[in-house]
C-alpha cells in the first residue's frame, strides 16, 4: 500500500505543470471585459422590472376573452370583463377592466391579481399602489374603494382605502401606500381591490393601468427590483447589453421601439415579445439608462436593423454560431434597402435620446424633459442581432452599410458592432467590432480556450456577446434535460466556461467584452435553460456560472501578464492579470477535468512577492447545481494560501480558483 501511495505521488509530480510568469505586461485589459447580456425571457416584466402586477394594463390582449383576464380573479362572484373602452384611459391603452357588482351582494366584492406567480409581502416594506377608475355612467354611489394585499387563503396583510363617487365619469387616478402588518410566510399572496357589496350592488366601474411597486433599487420610481439588481451588481459587471438579442423583435410591427418605451406609462402600448408573452415596456430606455448610471455599468446598446426573424420550435429562437444544427431557422424577411431610411432615423433618434444635445435634437430634448438634461454614457452600438443566421447574411451588407454610413457620420465617437460572421459576408464600411455567440458543451468550451489566439491583430475587436455551456450532449444541444440539456448550470459547465474565459482574458487585446447568456430565468415560466441567475417572486438563486463570472469580474487587473501557455485542448487553464496601482496579481485557474491537477507558479521576475495570498475556490461534484431546492449547494470558499516567488497549488477537479498575491 505504501508503495502505491509513493507511486501515486511520483506520477502526480511528473504531471505537475510549471508556469513561469513574465512581470512585463503584454497588453492592457479592457475595463469592459466582463458584463451582462439581458434578453427579456420572462425576466423583464415579473423580473428585473419591479412591477408586481401581471397584465396590469391589459396591453395587447383581445377584449371580451378569458385570456384577456390573465392573472385577474373575481372576489364574491364579481363580474369581470376586459373591454375596449369607449373612452380609454389613453390612446396607447385602449382596454379596461369592467367590474360589475351583482345585485343582492354583501360583504367584500372585488377582484385580485395573482402577480407574477405570487407576491412577496414584507412588513418592513411600503408598497406603492395605483390605479385609474371611472364610472361608465353617472350614479349615486358613494363608498370606500379598498386596495390591499392578502394571502391566497384570504388573510388581509395590508390595506388602504379612499372614498369614490359614482359621479366620477372621467378617468381618475388613485394612489395609496400599503403598510403590511405582517410578513407573509411565502409568496402565495395577491393584490386586491374591493368595495362594499351591499352599498355597491348593481354598480359598474371601469379600471385601467393598475400598478403595485415594492421599494426599488436606489428608490427609483418605476424602477428595478432591488434583490435582482443587488445580485447583478455583486457580480462586478462593467457593461450591460440591451435591449437584448432577439428582444429587438421578430417583426417590423413588434420590434422594440425606443420611443414607445419612454414617458408616461399611459403612453406605452407594450408589445408581444419574442418569447410569446406581452412586454409592458414599463422597463424602457430611460429606466435602463438610469439603472446603468446607478450601478456604474456602461451600455452596449442595440438598434433594430431592418431584419425580422421567424423562429422554429426546435431551438426556441436562440442563436448559435460555430455549431451546425439541423433544422435550425432564424432569419425571416428583411426590409428592402429603399425602405430603410425611417428605421435609420429611428435608430439615430434612439442614440440621440441617450447622448444628444437637447438644443439640437428633439429626442435629446425629450430626455431632458424627463429629468436628465445631461447625456448618458454611450460608446458602443450594435447594429441588429445575429445577422449570421437564415436569410440575414444576404441582406446584412446593405443594411449594415446604410445604417452605419449614416449613423457613423452623425456619431463619429461611437464604435458600431456588426452581428454577422467576421469572415463572411464582406461588409462596408469595414466593421470595427463583431459580436460572436456560442452555445455548446462544457467540453467544447475548455477545448476551445485558444479560439481567439489565431485571430489577426488588425484593429478589429470582438464582443463575445452570448456564450454558455448548455448541454452535455454535443449531438443534441437543444434537446430536453433527459437528452443532456442543463436545467441549471453545473460545476462542470462553470469550470468549462471558466477555461474558455481564460482564453478571453489572454486575448483581451482584441476581445473587449464578454457576457454569459441568458442572464435571468423566472423558475415558474422558463423558455430557455440554463441561465445565470434564477428567481421567483421572493427569492434569487445564484448559479455556479454566476460565481465563476463573479470570480473573474471582481478579480481582474488592468495588465495582462504573459506566462507559460496551457496545453491547447487540455482541461487545465490559467490566466494572470495584475493591478498596476495596487500591485495585486490575480491568478485564475480553471480545472475542467475529473481529477485534481498540480500547478507550480514561478514569479521570480518580481522583486518581491507576498508570502501569503488569498485563495477563492468554486468546486463540487461534476453535476452539482444551485437550484430552488438547494440555492447554496455550491458557493466559493475563501482561505489564506502560502505563496512566494515559487509556490504550488493543487487545483481540485471541476474547479474555478483565484489566487490573489501582491507583487512588486
Amino acid at each position: 500500500m505504501k508503495l502505491l501511495v509513493l507511486l501515486g505521488a511520483f506520477v502526480a509530480q511528473c504531471l505537475a505543470v510549471t508556469v513561469t510568469v513574465n512581470k512585463n505586461p503584454s497588453h492592457t485589459v479592457p475595463s469592459t471585459l466582463y458584463g451582462l447580456m439581458f434578453e427579456d425571457i420572462n425576466s423583464g416584466d415579473g423580473g428585473l422590472y419591479a412591477e408586481l402586477l401581471q397584465n396590469r394594463a391589459f396591453q395587447q390582449v383581445t377584449p371580451n376573452t378569458a385570456a384577456a383576464l390573465n392573472a385577474w380573479h373575481p372576489i364574491s362572484n364579481a363580474g369581470l370583463t376586459v373591454v375596449k373602452d369607449s373612452t380609454p384611459v389613453s390612446a396607447a391603452l385602449p382596454n379596461s377592466l369592467q367590474f360589475t357588482v351583482p345585485s343582492g351582494s354583501s360583504g367584500r366584492v372585488g377582484f385580485t391579481n395573482e402577480g407574477f406567480w405570487g407576491i412577496k409581502v414584507d412588513s418592513a416594506s411600503t408598497y406603492k399602489a395605483s390605479l385609474f377608475f371611472r364610472f361608465p355612467t353617472s350614479t349615486s354611489f358613494s363608498g370606500a374603494l379598498t386596495v390591499g394585499l392578502q394571502t391566497n387563503a384570504g388573510k388581509i396583510l395590508a390595506q388602504n382605502s379612499t372614498q369614490i363617487r359614482g359621479t366620477t365619469t372621467k378617468w381618475t387616478q388613485v394612489n395609496l401606500d400599503l403598510h403590511p402588518t405582517a410578513s407573509a410566510s411565502d409568496v402565495s399572496n395577491s393584490f386586491f381591490v374591493t368595495i362594499d357589496g351591499a352599498a355597491g350592488a348593481g354598480q359598474t366601474i371601469n379600471f385601467a393601468m393598475f400598478s403595485l411597486f415594492p421599494p426599488t433599487f436606489k428608490n427609483r420610481p418605476n424602477g428595478i427590483r432591488a434583490d435582482l439588481a443587488e445580485t447583478l451588481t455583486e457580480m462586478g459587471p462593467s457593461f450591460f447589453r440591451f435591449p437584448g438579442g432577439n428582444n429587438l423583435g421578430q417583426t417590423t410591427a413588434t420590434r422594440w421601439q425606443w420611443n414607445a418605451t419612454v414617458g408616461s406609462l399611459l403612453d406605452r402600448p407594450g408589445r408581444v415579445g419574442d418569447w410569446g408573452y406581452v412586454n409592458t415596456d414599463g422597463l424602457g430606455l430611460l429606466e435602463y439608462l438610469e439603472f446603468f448610471e446607478d450601478t456604474g455599468m456602461e451600455p452596449i446598446m442595440a438598434v433594430w436593423a431592418g431584419e425580422y426573424s421567424v423562429r422554429d420550435g426546435s431551438t426556441q429562437g436562440r442563436s448559435l454560431i460555430l455549431i451546425p444544427h439541423t433544422g435550425y431557422a432564424l432569419g425571416g424577411t428583411s426590409v428592402a434597402e429603399s425602405a430603410l431610411p425611417p428605421y435609420i432615423q429611428q435608430a439615430a433618434d434612439q442614440i440621440n435620446f441617450v447622448i444628444g444635445d437637447p438644443a439640437k435634437s428633439s429626442a435629446a430634448a425629450l430626455r431632458a424633459s424627463l429629468g436628465h438634461p445631461e447625456p448618458f454614457a454611450l460608446r458602443f452600438v450594435e447594429v441588429g442581432n445575429e445577422d449570421f443566421i437564415g436569410s440575414a447574411p444576404s441582406t446584412y451588407p446593405y443594411r449594415w452599410h446604410d445604417f452605419v454610413s449614416s449613423l457613423q457620420a452623425e456619431f463619429p465617437s461611437i464604435r458600431f458592432i456588426a452581428t454577422s460572421n467576421a469572415w463572411n459576408p464582406v461588409l462596408s464600411p469595414v466593421p470595427q467590432s463583431y459580436d460572436v455567440h456560442v452555445y455548446q458543451t462544457p467540453t467544447w468550451f475548455y477545448q476551445n480556450a485558444f479560439y481567439y489566439d489565431g485571430f489577426q491583430r488588425n484593429g478589429t475587436t470582438y464582443f463575445e456577446g452570448e456564450y454558455a455551456a448548455i448541454s452535455t450532449n454535443p449531438n443534441d444541444l437543444f434537446g430536453s434535460v433527459a437528452d443532456g440539456r442543463l436545467a441549471f448550470p453545473t460545476v462542470q459547465s462553470a469550470s468549462g466556461e471558466a477555461a474558455f474565459m481564460t482564453g478571453l482574458e489572454r486575448n483581451s487585446d482584441i476581445v473587449f467584452a464578454a457576457s454569459y447568456a441568458p442572464l435571468l430565468q423566472h423558475i415558474n415560466s422558463t423558455q430557455w435553460t440554463p441561465d445565470l441567475v434564477s428567481y421567483d417572486a421572493g427569492s434569487v438563486i445564484k448559479s455556479t456560472s454566476f460565481y465563476a463570472q463573479k470570480l473573474f469580474a471582481t478579480n481582474k487587473g488592468d495588465q495582462y501578464l504573459p506566462s507559460t501557455l496551457p496545453t491547447n485542448g487540455g482541461t487545465l487553464h490559467w490566466s494572470i492579470t495584475r493591478s498596476s496601482t495596487s500591485g495585486q496579481t490575480f491568478i485564475k485557474i480553471a480545472n475542467a477535468g475529473s481529477t485534481a491537477q498540480s500547478i507550480t507558479f514561478s514569479l521570480t521576475q518580481f522583486s518581491t512577492v507576498s508570502s501569503t495570498g488569498t485563495l477563492q475556490v468554486l468546486t463540487g461534484a461534476e453535476t452539482a447545481s444551485n437550484t430552488p431546492q438547494a440555492p447554496n449547494a455550491v458557493v466559493p470558499q475563501t482561505s489564506t494560501i502560502t505563496t512566494g516567488k515559487t509556490f504550488t497549488y493543487n487545483a481540485p477537479a471541476f474547479s474555478v480558483s483565484v489566487i490573489t498575491v501582491t507583487t512588486q
